[in-house]
């Protein structure tokens, strides 16, 4: 059985004081083990990105903690966690193929040729991309 790698235990992040109070992230608990592929879905404003910035290091929990494969990380920065992350707006290198911009952060990490090939060729297949991995950004459709 694998292993929780991401746990959060009863996380809050609080922005402003007084009547500017936002609770953004209210006491979320989340379990996910090594190799799942999990998605955040709510409405604007509900708090997955504070969320997500929290466990990148991007903030700083206002309480509760963030723990990647069993060490506590919430008070850790950013380039010190075994994390990345790809902001909201259109992030794609214009000069790279889908295959290159999808196995970018795999090359940076240092993960064996082999490793990238499988692992990229996996989410290409999961995403429905199939036949587009030597296209670049500009030759696909927007929608």
């Amino acid at each position: 059985m694998k292993q929780d790698y991401l746990v959060l235990e009863n996380l809050v992040k609080i922005f402003g004081s007084g009547k500017d109070t936002i609770v953004a992230v209210n006491n979320v608990n989340l379990k996910v083990k090594e190799g799942e592929l999990v998605t955040l879905l709510g409405p604007s404003g509900c708090g997955k990105t504070t969320a997500l910035r929290m466990i990148a290091g991007f903030e700083i929990p206002t309480s509760g903690k963030i723990f990647i494969d069993g060490k506590e990380v919430s008070m850790i920065p950013p380039n010190q966690r075994p994390t990345t992350m790809v902001f909201q707006n259109y992030a794609l290198f214009p000069h790279m193929t889908v295959f290159e911009n999808i196995s970018y952060g795999l090359k940076i990490h240092k993960e064996s040729a082999q490793n990238i090939k499988e692992k990229t060729e996996k989410i290409i297949d999961l995403v429905d991309l199939e036949g587009l991995s030597k296209r670049s950004p500009a030759h696909l459709s927007g929608g």
